[in-house]
Parts: structure tokens; C-alpha cells; sequence
């Protein structure tokens, strides 16, 4: 199955695609995904998900869709892949936590060069999980740090909903009752006419 941006689905016989490598570029509060076929195929062009689990529930259904063996992987970063990891887990997926230098050097080995972005990061990511598919490690936790982490990333997604929703709120109350404000705040983006910290 190939899905372009536009959103058009192209399915293939399960047999013609047997590894599909899921690519999350983790960021604080965001992630940026890329789904990739063996030979460098783009089966979904990166884009963003933010934290919250509404978001993540859709990138959960969109994997549902797909033929194939699924295996996510994802750098460490500190504890801000933590709600992405957990989420997955909790849905049975295999995901590999790799480490950062290892990202590196495999960027490095491979002449990733040029300007790095979000985008270019999880297409990186999703290659290196179809060169080292067989030597990819299944993240493990034992079970008492696994229900920390479970609790711990269920309430970072709750906590990032509550967020979003005070700041559309606010931008809505400055919209009512003080509508040039919001050119003196520093997060305003005067191109698209929105606060940059609302998605």
C-alpha cells in the first residue's frame, strides 16, 4: 500500500512488501513520521503528529492499514520519545529505541549530508530500520518501570491536550476583546496568522 499526501492509497500484494520501516523523528511535544518499503520506497511522505492521543490514535489507524511487518524506530531523546514509546508498546507494535551516536555514524556512513531537518531525520530513521532490519532490537522494559512508563506517558499526552486547548483558548479571548495584541507577542507568526505554539 503506497499513501501519497494528497491522501490516495495504492495497495500491493503483501507478498511484494514483507518489511515496512515506520521512522519517528521525536521533538518535544511532536513527531515527525515517515513510512518506508525496502529499496527506499516512500510509502507515506514525513509529516508531523503531535503528542496527544488523539494524533497518536491516528498514526495507530493509518499502521493498521498497511501490509506487511511493521517495526517503528525512533532515536532516544531524553525523556521526550518516552509518550510516543509507551503508546506503541501499549498497541503491541516492535519498536527499536536507538542510540543517537548509532544514528549518526549511520548518516554519516551513508553521505546523509546537507541541511537537517525534521523531515530528512525521520526518512533517515526509517532507512536505517530496512538496512539493519534483522538487527534491530526489540525495546524491552521490565514490567515495574513499564507501568511507570505507561503512566508517566499517558499523562505528558493529557497534559499536552490541556495545553493546546488554553492556548486556543486564549488566542480566541485576544481575538474577542484585544485583536492587535497578539502582534507584540513573540510567538505570533504574522505569515499564517497564528500562534506558533498552537498546532
Amino acid at each position: 500500500m503506497v499513501i501519497s499526501a494528497a491522501g490516495t492509497i495504492t495497495i500491493y500484494e503483501k507478498d511484494d512488501h514483507g518489511m515496512v520501516s515506520i521512522g519517528i523523528d521525536v521533538s518535544k511535544g511532536k513527531s515527525t513520521v515517515c513510512i518506508l518499503n525496502p529499496y527506499g520506497e516512500i510509502v507515506c511522505s514525513p509529516f508531523e503528529v503531535m503528542h496527544m492521543e488523539k494524533e497518536l490514535e491516528s498514526l495507530a489507524k493509518l499502521l493498521q492499514r498497511l501490509s506487511g511487518e511493521i517495526r517503528i524506530v525512533m532515536e532516544v531523546t531524553g525523556i521526550y520519545h518516552l509518550p510516543v514509546l509507551t503508546f506503541f508498546q501499549e498497541k503491541g507494535y516492535f519498536i527499536a529505541v536507538v542510540n543517537p551516536y548509532a544514528m549518526k555514524k549511520y548518516a554519516k556512513d551513508n553521505s546523509v549530508r546537507g541541511a537537517k531537518t525534521d523531515k530528512l531525520d525521520s526518512i533517515t530513521i526509517a532507512n536505517y530500520g530496512i538496512d539493519k532490519w534483522f538487527k534491530l532490537q526489540k525495546y524491552e522494559s521490565d514490567e515495574e518501570i513499564y507501568a511507570k512508563l505507561k503512566l508517566v506517558g499517558r499523562r505528558y499526552r493529557y497534559y499536552m491536550e490541556l495545553h493546546v486547548k488554553a492556548l486556543q483558548e486564549l488566542t480566541h479571548v485576544l481575538d474577542y476583546t484585544m485583536s492587535r495584541i497578539k502582534k507584540l507577542l513573540k510567538s505570533w507568526n504574522e505569515a499564517n496568522n497564528k500562534d506558533k505554539k498552537i498546532p
